[in-house]
């Protein structure tokens, strides 16, 4: 289970969150990074067993490869990462703190390039790097049960709670949905991501695009994605103004023969 930090710690956390501005209280994260890691475990297992989870080995084993070299290109990350594939048809990525991350078959399907699945790869990566999910516990916490913990009051299946929260997330992507400054935290990490990867950052942006028409033909398809990564227009201009202030992008993937042989290959099923 996850042990809190040490009281003196969260005392001043707490003592100066109380007085902090909204920002500043989003901005919050009362784990430390074992901590953290402990309850992506302890949300993943509660995850899978809510998900019908892909057991097609290829399709696996292309999406860790393309995980893995991504956050080798990070060059920052402290977690492992554990990249698993949802047979879903909603078109939909997720990611729990500790390095957790989560791919539906439709993504897949309706990723056109490489680039745009890196791209939003890259994203899902941006949020655990950013600490966005243990951010997003600690403000579901609130201060008061911070207060009960200093003082040995709380509750002490806080972290079954915890899990359980992570638990419905199969079927409720709406509980993982972040602010504005996260979402562009996590974009920004994910153009140079890809930039270090030699993958396309444009890749990002274009996948957007795609989401935005097929919100009007196939509203039901991108719903669960609109309702936790909306990608409007302004997003699409914010990421391609981020790519403008790259000194180069000749030269950098857009798209690979492994990819179309394994969209192809998911396409393929019935």
């Amino acid at each position: 289970m996850i042990h809190l930090k040490r009281k003196n710690i969260l005392a001043c956390m707490i003592i100066l969150s109380l007085f902090a501005s909204c920002a500043a209280i989003n901005r919050l994260n009362i784990f430390s990074h074992k901590e953290e890691v402990e309850l992506g475990r302890q949300a993943a297992r509660e995850v899978d067993r809510s998900v019908r989870l892909y057991r097609d080995p290829v399709v696996r084993a292309y999406i860790d490869s393309l995980g893995q070299a991504l956050v080798r290109a990070s060059g920052l990350s402290e977690f492992r990462y554990y990249f698993k594939v949802v047979d879903a048809p909603e078109i939909n990525a997720f990611a729990l703190p500790g390095g957790y991350i989560y791919v539906n078959l439709g993504l897949i399907k309706a990723a056109e390039t490489e680039s745009e699945l890196a791209g939003v790869i890259g994203h899902e990566i941006g949020h655990v790097e950013e600490r966005h999910g243990a951010k997003q516990v600690t403000k579901l916490i609130g201060v008061s049960a911070l207060v009960e913990f200093i003082h040995g009051e709380g509750d002490p299946s806080l972290n079954r709670k915890i899990a359980g929260y992570f638990a419905g997330l199969g079927g409720n992507m709406v509980a993982l949905k972040y602010g504005r400054a996260a979402e562009r935290e996590s974009d920004k990490f994910a153009i140079q991501c890809l930039l270090n990867a030699g993958v396309h950052p444009d890749g990002l942006a274009r996948f957007f695009e795609t989401l935005l028409k097929l919100h009007k033909s196939q509203p039901s398809g991108v719903k669960v994605w609109f309702s936790t990564h909306p990608p409007t227009q302004s997003r699409i201009d914010f990421v391609r103004s981020e790519i403008a202030k790259l000194p180069s992008t000749v030269g950098l993937k857009k798209t690979s023969a492994q990819f179309k042989q394994i969209r192809d290959r998911v396409l393929r099923r019935r």
